[in-house]
């Protein structure tokens, strides 16, 4: 047990990446490629199965190619409630234009907490893993108990202590 990493007992540092397994890596690759923004890194050659390295967004997808296509169940209804990762956005308006433009079915949800908004698209990629982009930025991270958390989001850097002191979202040092 790692001392004085009562709150973080693995001693974690960030999140490296997630792992796809996909029917179609070329389909895969093409959809975190372009409609992502996701570029190809190099992959260990000592794997002996088929799949590719995705980095972006401060984060990684490991793309690994399904043997059988068959044992993958094709998910068609968009279900916000259903397991996906999360990414911020500069305008949501922009996003919801380039998905229409795109041709991609989505679902709009609008979340709404103490006055502030946030708005969600939900949307798969090929194998019908969900996709959500948001504004969660809007959205202060607050702790329910313990230790200081840190936003993830650019536009809402503000440390927010144990003692559970407000920062307003718009504050500027």
């Amino acid at each position: 047990m790692m001392k004085g990493n009562i709150g973080n007992p693995l001693g974690l540092t960030s999140l490296n990446h997630i792992s796809r397994v996909c029917t179609s890596l070329e389909e895969s690759i093409d959809f975190y490629k372009n409609i992502l923004g996701f570029v190809p890194v190099r992959r260990p050659t000592s794997f002996n199965f088929n799949g590719a390295w995705l980095f972006g967004h401060g984060i990684g997808i490991h793309l690994l190619q399904l043997e059988d296509s068959e044992k993958l169940p094709k998910k068609t209804e968009i279900n916000p409630k259903d397991n996906h990762m999360s990414f911020q956005c500069e305008s949501i308006d922009g996003v919801e234009k380039k998905l229409i433009e795109m041709g991609i079915e989505y679902i709009k949800q609008l979340v709404e907490e103490g006055g502030k908004h946030v708005d969600q698209l939900f949307f798969h990629d090929p194998d019908g893993f969900m996709v959500e982009i948001c504004n969660c930025d809007k959205l202060p991270i607050i702790p329910l108990v313990g230790d200081m958390v840190r936003s993830c989001s650019i536009h809402n850097l503000h440390t927010i202590t144990s003692q559970m002191e407000y920062v307003p979202l718009n504050y500027i040092p």
